[in-house]
């Protein structure tokens, strides 16, 4: 078992604002200790389990809920106490969630790195919320919210496919940055200068 005087990870909160990403992490943490069954309907563990996952989610839980579910005794009934007060998180996540990825443009961040947490954090939240979003749903939003001058680049880096997705979005955000991407959303600022005609694809101003 592990050692109990340190969190594993954040305590559920009262207000349940980390609900999602609390019950992936018990989850996978009594997973991981061999303990998983003891929160899964019409379970057979031994007491000695049950009593283990009890201290380990008891654990990671806000003093107040400690307190308020002091007398609950087996992992699963807690478990489902703790679903049915906050699993409503996700009626509320989800809409928000959905509209961010929805409205997500790579040119509207100063850096890859923004926008590849941004990108992250939106995709981590819809898939806590059942959402199936996969590396090329990624990749493929990317390519799609960019200016469509840049189609020709798109086509390129959708046929490589397996290029590391950190590349191809510096790629892909520095080509669209010289095209006149602009930062925000009014980001077409500038269209034009990057790119002579009859120069070929990529203008002075795709260097940056």
């Amino acid at each position: 078992m592990s050692n109990f005087t340190k969190l594993e990870f954040e305590a559920l909160d009262i207000t349940g604002k980390n609900y999602l990403s609390w019950i992936s992490d018990i989850e996978i943490h009594l997973a991981a200790q061999g303990l998983g069954n003891t929160i899964k309907d019409e379970n057979q563990e031994t007491e000695s389990n049950r009593a283990k996952a009890m201290i380990f989610i008891h654990h990671h839980l806000h003093e107040a809920l400690k307190s308020e579910y002091l007398t609950v005794k087996n992992p699963l009934e807690l478990w489902k106490n703790i679903k049915d007060r906050y699993d409503h998180q996700k009626t509320v996540i989800l809409p928000k969630a959905r509209y961010d990825w929805m409205h997500l443009r790579l040119q509207d961040f100063k850096t890859v790195s923004e926008y590849n947490s941004a990108l992250f954090k939106i995709s981590s939240q819809l898939k806590l919320c059942g959402e199936n979003i996969t590396d090329a749903n990624m990749l493929e939003k990317t390519y799609s919210t960019f200016h469509a001058s840049n189609v020709l680049l798109q086509q390129q880096y959708r046929e490589k496919g397996s290029r590391p997705f950190p590349e191809a979005n510096a790629a892909i955000y520095n080509y669209g940055r010289g095209r006149g991407g602009g930062h925000g959303r009014g980001g077409n600022r500038g269209r034009g200068r990057g790119f002579d005609h009859g120069q070929g694809t990529r203008g002075r101003g795709s260097q940056i």
